[in-house]
């Protein structure tokens, strides 16, 4: 697979690489700002969360992790939805490290704005 020069990359990729740049520099503010009013996102061990004020709970409050580097390894788009795999490297607020691989699926709106997101951890739970 080949990579892509970021500036040749669609628009629907660059707002999922502006997200993770966001998360990870912990703009809370500017990355729910990147979602629908109504976006909802599923997350195995939480409720889907549903609307920006939800969102923005979970990233304050629920959020276990303090601090992190999220790496993305592929990046796949397909009408409207981009799919990413990649790596997280990071602390949780109990100050334990973590590593692990994950896959995020993105819907986008006409306008850009994510209105549904989905995330898969590798973790050997079954």
């Amino acid at each position: 697979m080949q990579a892509v020069e970021p500036a040749l990359e669609s628009p629907q990729i660059q707002r999922v690489r502006e997200y993770y740049e966001l998360v990870d520099s912990g703009a809370v503010r500017a990355l729910v700002e990147l979602f629908a009013d109504s976006a909802e996102y599923h997350r195995p061990g939480y409720e889907p969360l549903v609307g920006r004020a939800q969102l923005e709970h979970f990233y304050r409050v629920q959020r276990v992790i303090r601090e992190g580097r999220h790496t993305l390894t592929t990046v796949v788009e397909s009408g409207d939805c981009v799919a990413v795999h990649g790596e997280f490297n990071g602390v949780l607020h109990d100050d334990r490290e973590t590593s692990l691989r994950f896959a995020d699926f993105f819907r986008l709106t006409p306008a850009g704005q994510f209105s549904r997101r989905d995330t898969f951890f590798f973790s050997p739970l079954v």
